[in-house]
Parts: C-alpha cells; sequence; structure tokens
C-alpha cells in the first residue's frame, strides 16, 4: 500500500520554481521539463514550420 501511496504523490507533483534549487531527481527533472517547454513556448518549434 505505501507504494501504491508513493507513487501517486510523484504523480500528482507539480513544478515548482524551488525545483532549480533541489537536489533530488524529481525535482531535477520536473525543472528541466519545465524549461524545455518555455524554451519551445518561447522559441517555437524547430521543424521550419511558421506555426
Amino acid at each position: 500500500m505505501d507504494q501504491k501511496k508513493s507513487k501517486k504523490q510523484i504523480a500528482e507533483r507539480n513544478y515548482e520554481a524551488e525545483d532549480y534549487q533541489r537536489k533530488d531527481e524529481l525535482s531535477k527533472g520536473l525543472a528541466k521539463t519545465h524549461e524545455q517547454a518555455t524554451d519551445t513556448l518561447k522559441e517555437g518549434y524547430n521543424d521550419g514550420s511558421n506555426n
């Protein structure tokens, strides 16, 4: 039962600005994914289209 609870807590975790300073793997992953997503939104897709 503890493993199910742990997985649910991870699945419900969202990016927080403090993730950039945290050292755990989940926080690092969320910070990196957030950075990639915001870069894409700012720069657009790099596929040659004008979308």
